[in-house]
């Protein structure tokens, strides 16, 4: 009964994430001022950029260069090595500790990486529907009332795959909640910004951080209270705060 239930719940966490990473986006612009997803789409798309393995030897041969490290991540963005290029990145942050484009463009490998996770899940979820039709057809036909007894190779794949959902699910949740640290600390550097409070909520937002999510848009009301978007803001904490009351 476990992993029917997981797959149920994953496939409404799934859509939440799709939700908030996508309509984020969309509403207010993560990354505006910083690096982004689409920047980081477009990092290899002129000249200059510098090879993987040109990048990995500066770092061998001066590890305290942060430069270095940022290249390599570049690079390794490049090429589509996202995990790669987040383990470059923290190097280069934990060099330059004030940097807030580099914990921003940290925070967006994160997002890369939960959305890559997303999109392998529901690639998953679509092929257990698909190989292990034997569940659709135990629910519709009965025998004597009860339901037929389960058919072994659709338990088989259903494990299999109910086993790739949970693994992904704790991919997307664990890079979520890491890019809503990269924003919390870029928040700790410009706690004036409001538009870091705009980030850090649809951060959060994707890690379903729901108190996070309240805390940044009402620090983001009171730094901008009449911004273009605090409509919006004010219409969407609301909902916030009414779904915690009624949860």
């Amino acid at each position: 009964m476990f992993f029917p239930r997981l797959r149920r719940h994953a496939k409404w966490m799934f859509l939440f994430l799709a939700l908030a990473l996508g309509l984020g986006f969309v509403l207010f612009g993560i990354g505006a001022g910083g690096i982004g997803l689409g920047n980081l789409a477009e990092g290899g798309a002129g000249s200059g950029v510098p090879s993987i393995s040109d990048a990995e030897q500066r770092v061998l041969d001066n590890p305290k260069d942060a430069q270095a490290f940022k290249d390599l991540a570049t690079a390794h963005q490049t090429e589509g090595n996202t995990d790669e290029a987040i383990e470059a990145m923290t190097s280069y942050v934990a060099l330059k500790p004030k940097d807030a484009d580099g914990f921003r463009e940290l925070a967006a490998l994160y997002l890369q990486q939960a959305s890559t996770a997303q999109e392998r899940a529901q690639i998953y979820q679509m092929r257990s529907d698909y190989l292990a039709p034997g569940s659709i057809r135990d629910t519709i036909f009965q025998l004597g009332g009860s339901p037929l007894a389960p058919d072994p190779i659709t338990n088989a794949v259903s494990t299999s795959y109910d086993q790739q959902i949970s693994a992904a699910a704790s991919e997307i949740q664990t890079a979520s909640a890491q890019a809503v640290e990269q924003y919390r600390k870029i928040a700790a550097l410009q706690p004036k910004d409001p538009t870091v409070q705009l980030e850090l909520a649809q951060a959060a937002q994707s890690a379903n951080d729901t108190a996070t999510v309240i805390a940044a848009y009402e620090a983001f009301l009171r730094l901008a209270p009449d911004d273009p978007t605090a409509p919006e803001v004010r219409r969407i904490l609301k909902q916030y705060k009414q779904s915690g009351q009624t949860g």
